[in-house]
């Protein structure tokens, strides 16, 4: 994603960074399918994050993050799943859940206690969730700067959930499209269902949490 006012956990990570190219008349690959078939949800979460505007106030970006809290226990509950495990090796470095909870904490917010949306979701729609979570991290280099110039926030106090991996944006990114690509082509239609899913819960998640 993002612009302005979009989502951490919703940006279209495909926009943000070269994905891997199929050969001249091959089929694409998981890369290229996510992108091109989640187009429009991508921009369903623009119109989102626009109308929620959590830049505008510490209160408002409270709710943006309690919403990306509940986003990333949803995407880390996957991480256990051995299948995933063997598809994502780097998988341990990922996820942002625990930054999520510090920021709400650094911002005096109650941290968020529904149930969890993935606790039924196993291989491949989990590469979906994660494709959108790691997607978010890629982009959110622009919403990190300006949780910084907006509210006053840093990746040691409020920001953290918009910072970048200790590896870098671009390498952890690079090396999950290098996991995804890797994905035989019986799985694609499985992990592009479960991005739409996560997608769909994250829009859920905003739209409760600044009562859309």
């Amino acid at each position: 994603m993002l612009a302005a006012n979009v989502p951490a956990a919703a940006t279209d990570p495909a926009s943000a960074s070269p994905l891997a190219s199929a050969a001249s008349g091959a089929a694409p690959v998981l890369s290229q399918r996510l992108r091109t078939e989640t187009a429009t949800q991508h921009e369903r979460m623009h119109t989102l994050m626009a109308e929620g505007k959590p830049f505008a106030d510490r209160a408002a970006y409270a709710r943006f993050v309690a919403a990306q809290y509940e986003f990333q226990r949803d995407v880390e509950h996957l991480f256990a799943a051995p299948e995933l495990r063997a598809a994502v090796p780097d998988i341990d470095m990922r996820g942002r859940q625990s930054a999520s909870q510090a920021d709400l904490a650094d911002l005096g917010a109650a941290v968020p206690a529904g149930p969890l949306a993935t606790q039924h979701i196993g291989m491949p729609e989990a590469l979906g969730w994660l494709y959108v979570s790691e997607g978010s991290t890629l982009g959110a280099a622009f919403l990190f700067k300006e949780a910084q110039s907006a509210l006053g926030l840093t990746a040691d106090f409020g920001a953290r959930n918009l910072a970048a991996y200790p590896e870098g944006r671009a390498r952890a990114w690079k090396q999950f499209v290098a996991a995804l690509d890797a994905a035989p082509p019986d799985v694609h239609d499985g992990a592009i269902a479960g991005a739409n899913a996560a997608y769909d819960r994250f829009g859920a998640l905003l739209r409760h949490h600044f009562d859309l």
